[in-house]
């Protein structure tokens, strides 16, 4: 009888580009992700920070109004580049796609840096917004994968702190080089460090190759979109939409609305510290609590935490011990609402379409983006009082969506 001749099983495509690349560690892949968050904060936070030199720059024929819309392009991309690596990274690999993510934004601050004109700051910003929502999403898929059950808020949380942090340093890099070098260095210093960055990212292998099985084959969107994930995900939408909208509004307007009020830039740049405080500490603390009590249980929580704060802030007169804790308890609230809603749906869905699920969800947040532009409409009208009064409205309604959610998820889970 004839034996039968042996065959080497067939190899990933790419294991010979992956050949002398060590696999990263649980520990080591979140930290790299982590870093890559870090950069996207950067990348994010950056623009605000040199629009007054913008302004002045009369070669770019900026105006408030067109600083504006350059400024919103990058949320345009995060938008497209969000749902775009979820659906590709799923299919083909998530660490080619962030590795690609990272690049992309790498060379939209190179060219930010180097724009001679507002249109090419603004077609730089596009692309640096198309490589950071890729890049955000990759990085939460490739850190979910690595970790444990009983972990996953407290591992969501600490690849999202990055993006506070970014902008922090991008806040002291500001104050370091903006006043004797201008604001181009600002964007070309950011390229250099996301290149080192890529560099790293490039020389391990964040997750282990898999092939999709013949029934996972089938569109990523699809799997998503399937009986009781199409409620999930329309109400992943309702939750992110309504909070970022708040978030987004309260990054930008917080210092502007505090000085309308006739507080001391001093006083009103402290509120803006205490808000990032409160997005960086709460959301840790709240994250350990989740994998303990339930992600969108205490996402409700959060999500309450920022109507009280806003609520407050109209409420408490001009206590300025009373205001730090309202503004505090809203950037508990914002961030860590974001954070526990991506925890949330990265459980609901299976790991083959958790991308493409997360790249959902926070895509459709980027349109909370109108926050901002709102809050400028309102800010010219009603007053500083009535900025509040809007991001109170849109704080309410992400709680009590986010209550749903959790009620909707827990009968499910019974229900099996």
């Amino acid at each position: 009888m004839a034996v039968p001749a042996q065959t080497t099983p067939a190899m990933p495509p790419d294991t010979a580009a992956r050949r002398g690349r060590p696999l990263a560690g649980p520990t080591l892949a979140i930290l790299i992700c982590t870093v890559v968050t870090i950069m996207e904060g950067y990348s994010l936070i950056v623009y605000g920070s040199v629009v007054p030199l913008l302004l002045a720059d009369g070669s770019l024929g900026l105006t408030a109004e067109s600083a504006g819309v350059v400024g919103s392009l990058v949320y345009v991309g995060m938008f497209f580049g969000a749902i775009g690596a979820g659906i590709v990274g799923d299919r083909t690999g998530r660490q080619p796609v962030l590795l690609v993510c990272i690049a992309v934004f790498c060379l939209g601050l190179l060219a930010a840096g180097l724009a001679g004109s507002g249109t090419a700051l603004g077609v730089a910003r596009l692309a640096s917004g198309l490589g950071v929502g890729g890049a955000v999403v990759t990085a939460l898929a490739i850190a979910r994968g690595h970790s444990a059950a009983h972990r996953v808020g407290l591992v969501v949380t600490v690849t999202m702190a990055g993006i506070p942090i970014g902008g922090t340093v991008a806040a002291l890099l500001g104050i370091a080089i903006m006043p004797t070098f201008g604001w181009r260095p600002m964007f070309v210093v950011g390229a250099v460090l996301t290149l080192a960055i890529l560099l790293v990212a490039a020389a391990f292998r964040l997750e282990e190759q898999r092939l999709a099985e013949p029934h996972e084959r089938t569109s990523t969107l699809t799997t998503v979109f399937a009986g009781r994930g199409t409620l999930y995900a329309i109400l992943a939408a309702a939750v992110a939409i309504p909070n970022m909208f708040t978030w987004f509004g309260l990054n930008v307007w917080l210092v502007g609305t505090m000085s309308a009020l006739q507080y001391p830039l001093t006083s009103a740049l402290a509120f803006s510290l205490t808000l990032t405080a409160g997005a960086i500490l709460g959301s840790f603390g709240t994250a350990v609590w989740a994998d303990r009590w339930g992600v969108l249980k205490v996402g409700a929580v959060t999500a309450g935490a920022t109507v009280v704060g806003l609520t407050g802030v109209l409420v408490v007169g001009r206590s300025l011990p009373l205001l730090l804790a309202c503004i505090f308890l809203m950037g508990v609230g914002g961030h860590s609402t974001a954070n526990l809603l991506n925890a949330a749906v990265s459980n609901l869905y299976p790991a083959a379409a958790r991308g493409t699920a997360m790249g959902w969800t926070n895509g459709m947040s980027y349109i909370g983006a109108l926050g901002p532009v709102l809050g400028g409409i309102v800010l010219a009208g009603p007053g500083p009082y009535g900025v509040f009064a809007l991001y109170g409205v849109s704080a309410l309604v992400a709680l009590i969506v986010i209550t749903v959610f959790a009620r909707a998820a827990g009968s499910a889970a019974r229900a099996h």
